[in-house]
């Protein structure tokens, strides 16, 4: 691309961008409203093989949350991103290794993914040796059986992990994530089922941890059945920034 295209460039993307925004923003509303809510739900788009470039354009958009799940990756890309960008918060959503905590810390303002205990040692430990106070969501494993390969912690889990978090003084219990399960051989109201357990077990990690308010699900596929059972923030990615850049 020559220094002429770049700028017309940028203002197409701009402009793709604004459009999937306002899009996916009426999504939400309609589904806020079908649900009889007045609360809010937040907008995390997810942009892992995106590039700084949409980033720093997210921002100046109104973006206020971005979403990565490759420590590597995202540390480079909040370093490559400009004034844009200042101000977001950055969540880490993808599995994490133990080994990646001090990484980890280093970039990223919140952490959706803590499904273990030894996650949240290593974790805690990282964060107070740089100083910093991180929010942590409990990833839940809401597949009907265990997949091997998905994160999350059995629902039976949760609670002893919730306290192991709310004693670590680097970091602050947020509230619970969770991925809905395969759709293969699943029934169709699947997704919303799975939601609901997800609510009603961050139901009962409030009543001893009222901070654990948000409730983290719902992505481009299913965003309305994830606020139908109250998710309180919404994890988006293809229906803000179009296909995913193949990744070599």
């Amino acid at each position: 691309m020559s220094a002429h295209d770049a700028p017309r460039e940028d203002s197409r993307r701009r402009g793709e961008i604004r459009a999937a925004l306002a899009q996916v923003h009426a999504r939400i509303d309609e589904a806020r409203a079908a649900a009889g809510r007045t609360d809010p739900v937040r907008l995390v788009v997810v942009t892992k093989t995106f590039p700084a470039s949409d980033v720093d354009l997210l921002g100046e958009l109104g973006i206020t949350d971005v979403g990565e799940n490759r420590d590597q990756e995202a540390a480079a890309k909040r370093r490559d991103c400009t004034a844009g960008a200042e101000g977001l918060r950055w969540h880490m959503i993808g599995q994490l290794q133990r080994n990646k905590a001090r990484s980890v810390v280093a970039w990223a303002d919140v952490v959706e993914s803590v499904d273990r205990a030894a996650l949240v040692t290593a974790l805690g430990t990282a964060a107070h040796e740089v100083g910093r106070r991180i929010d942590v969501l409990i990833q839940v494993n809401l597949d009907p059986e265990p997949t091997p390969g998905r994160g999350g912690a059995l629902p039976q889990e949760v609670p002893e992990l919730a306290d192991l978090i709310a004693g670590q003084q680097a970091l602050h219990l947020a509230g619970l994530m969770g991925v809905a399960p395969h759709p293969d051989g699943l029934p169709a109201d699947s997704a919303r089922a799975a939601f609901d357990r997800l609510a009603a077990l961050a139901a009962r990690v409030r009543q001893t941890h009222p901070e654990a308010h948000v409730i983290s699900a719902g992505m481009s596929g299913d965003l309305e059945e994830a606020v139908a059972a109250g998710a309180t923030q919404v994890r988006i990615g293809g229906a803000v920034l179009g296909t995913r850049p193949r990744v070599e």
